[in-house]
């Protein structure tokens, strides 16, 4: 039985699998984080904002020395998954945190 989770995720729980929902590949454990499953993209800031003008200088908001955007994607399908704003050096973050037992009491499994 597969849970949504999220508008691209969803959790197998017979298989405790996360696994898009595009195309049913499975990411990662489901008691893992499912974005060590993802192809991972660094995107430059440069690309997703326009520029801004402060001071007569022009600068990109957020300041790339100070943040950066990473990107999430199925390896199979290539369907962006999430995306998130870190400070260089930061970890991934664990997002998404589920009681896989309740879950699968809920539904019976």
């Amino acid at each position: 039985m597969k849970v949504r989770i999220t508008e691209y995720l969803e959790i197998d729980l017979a298989r405790e699998k996360w696994c898009c929902r595009r195309c049913s590949r499975e990411l990662a454990g489901a008691r893992e984080n499912y974005k060590t499953g993802c192809l991972v993209a660094e995107v430059p800031l440069q690309e997703v904002h326009d520029p801004l003008v402060q001071g007569g200088e022009f600068s990109f908001c957020p300041d790339p020395e100070f943040c950066r955007l990473i990107e999430f994607y199925c390896p199979n399908c290539g369907t962006m998954i999430e995306n998130e704003y870190l400070p260089p050096g930061h970890p991934l973050t664990h997002d998404i945190d589920l009681d896989i037992d309740a879950l699968k009491a809920r539904h019976r499994l």
